[in-house]
């Protein structure tokens, strides 16, 4: 494909309850689609004992840690990366324990499309809803519903359409993604995996793969509000190179948006404007960029910018505020209690934070909302607010997943705690910009 016509790359992950079959599915993804080298066959055969039967087991493809394969369960996360004529893939097989779901929500924080696996025998128990309910609050904004294991209930079109029911009758409580498809597969014999299968004359729907290649994700990301964390000021110091001499440039991932050459921008917290003189990649000077691009971007003028700034567009303007409100997987065994004391990382800064109250926690069994619990759990979901040290620039996670979402690290450890995706800044935390100093 020309340069002009890069392939579109699309992360997704596999979720689902223990056995579901997940780790099998994406072996059978990366052996039909022939993403396998010779010595992983070979490394698949030579492991073919440790699970018994002497057959090569797909799962170990990426159930790379002894314990995963003697257990035959997932408990880390691991990415496996694959191809095809139409798009590129980031894979990440998330852990189905529940003592693990904070290893799936690491897995799914940056996916386009998540795969949730359905055992058909089982049908939906409370992991499948478990699952389902992180990957809605993660934003995620295209769903799979892979009803695997149909081979075991003889392709049955009534268990499937059962399974469908019971899944659709709680998503509306969750506010999920719109883009929701059920695919009737088995992961071990590759029916409907990667070649349509004539076991289900009852589905008229795409095969797996055929979905993952053609779901549009073009839009995914939030190209209304230019939004670019300032990473790091690249000031090159080459001796021999003087025409490098005074470059000054503000580089970073661009988080939202589009900024052209010639655009008005404002530097906040400080709330400093100045004019976009020129782009740059590694690759040379562009016109225009957009997320999700790493990008240097150098300004007309030589305003105090340091690590931690987000440089944004005049129009659609985030909120900033020390009091925030959010949503949280809770991640730690120690259970998170009002006026527990963290590191807040959002984007490219980090401050002090302190959880203010516990709002409310949400019932995985109902998806009920339990007000005002006294702590939350490993593994638990619920609404907190935090104060921080400094005010933090941001945005719903709704209307833009990176600006909109954050992390809890433990004082002390440095062990991620939480992860956090913001309610949207209400008018009386969007400053008055306008007052801001030019």
């Amino acid at each position: 494909m020309s340069a002009t016509h890069p392939v579109e790359l699309l992360r997704f992950n596999t979720c689902g309850s223990v056995d579901d079959g997940k780790s099998t599915l994406i072996g059978r993804l990366l052996y039909d689609t022939k993403s396998l080298m010779e010595d992983q066959i070979e490394a698949l055969e030579r492991s073919a004992d440790i699970t018994g039967g002497g057959q090569i087991n797909l799962a170990n493809l990426t159930d790379g840690l002894r314990a995963e394969r003697e257990q035959g369960i997932t408990i880390d996360v691991a990415y496996r990366y694959f191809a095809t004529p139409r798009r590129k893939f980031i894979v990440a097989d998330t852990p189905g324990h529940i003592q693990y779901t904070r290893n799936m929500v690491t897995g799914a924080s940056t996916a386009n499309l998540s795969v949730i696996l359905v055992d058909a025998r089982n049908g939906v128990i409370e992991q499948t809803r478990r699952h389902t309910c992180i990957a809605a609050l993660l934003g995620i904004p295209h769903l799979v519903v892979a009803v695997n294991k149909m081979d075991l209930v003889g392709w049955s079109e009534e268990r499937f359409l059962e399974i469908r029911d019971a899944i659709e009758g709680f998503l509306p409580k969750l506010d999920v993604a719109k883009d929701v498809k059920f695919v009737p597969i088995s992961a071990l014999t590759g029916e409907n995996v990667v070649t349509p299968s004539d076991k289900t004359p009852w589905y008229q729907g795409p095969g797996l793969l055929s979905h993952l290649e053609t779901v549009h994700i073009a839009s995914d990301w939030n190209l209304t509000a230019f939004r670019m964390p300032v990473q790091w000021v690249n000031r090159p110091n080459n001796p021999t190179d003087h025409s490098l001499h005074d470059f000054r440039g503000l580089s970073g991932q661009v988080a939202g948006g589009i900024v052209k050459r010639g655009d008005k921008v404002m530097i906040l917290p400080s709330g400093l404007k100045s004019t976009v003189q020129s782009i740059w990649t590694l690759d040379g000077e562009l016109d225009e960029a957009f997320a999700p691009q790493s990008v240097t971007l150098c300004l007309a003028d030589n305003v105090d910018v340091s690590r931690g700034d987000m440089i944004v567009g005049l129009e659609n303007l985030p909120g900033m505020s020390t009091d925030l409100r959010a949503r949280v997987c809770w991640m730690h065994q120690r259970a998170l209690t009002k006026g527990g004391k963290y590191f807040l990382k959002h984007g490219t800064q980090t401050v002090q934070a302190m959880v203010t109250s516990i709002e409310g926690r949400i019932d995985i069994r109902t998806f009920e909302h339990e007000p005002a619990p006294a702590q939350l759990a490993m593994n638990d979901i619920g609404e907190i607010r935090v104060r921080t040290a400094k005010p933090i620039v941001f945005d719903g996670y709704g209307f833009n997943r990176l600006t909109g979402s954050f992390i809890l690290i433990e004082q002390g450890t440095n062990h991620t705690v939480a992860a956090g995706m913001l309610f949207p800044p209400t008018e009386a935390v969007k400053p008055e910009y306008d007052d801001f100093a030019i």
